[in-house]
């Protein structure tokens, strides 16, 4: 069986990323691993094992297109009210609190944000299949 370990994405500037990562998730470098032309931080916390692999390119001077091709990075937390309230304060600037309910029925209460290169991330209320 295949066991999923590492998403990747590129960043532009890895103190700005890893700060975020950190201050909005709770994700600390587990390895930076430097080479000549690029970098590699793999990120994680005591959740699970699953890492956040940032890629900082050393040539690379402008953002990067994300074309229309990327989705989203999900987390799950115990308390979403409290996250959207704590990601306001940290001006992190979430967006609107969503429950999901296309029968009636919440399947998902949700926010998302941007990490500081444009990436989106949801943050989803542990519940459900959300945990």
């Amino acid at each position: 069986m295949a066991k999923a370990i590492h998403s990747m994405i590129r960043v532009l500037d890895e103190e700005r990323s890893v700060a975020f990562y950190e201050g909005a998730f709770g994700l600390t470098s587990a390895e930076r691993l430097d080479f000549e032309t690029f970098t590699l931080i793999y990120l994680s916390n005591a959740e699970n094992s699953f890492e956040l692999e940032l890629t900082v390119n050393k040539s690379q001077t402008e953002p990067y297109d994300l074309g229309n091709g990327y989705g989203h990075l999900a987390f799950c937390v115990d308390d979403v009210d409290a996250e959207h309230a704590r990601f306001e304060a940290a001006g992190y600037a979430p967006r609107k609190l969503v429950d999901f309910a296309p029968d009636g029925e919440v399947i998902a209460r949700f926010f998302f944000v941007q990490d500081p290169d444009g990436y989106e991330i949801e943050v989803l209320q542990k519940a459900g299949r959300y945990h």
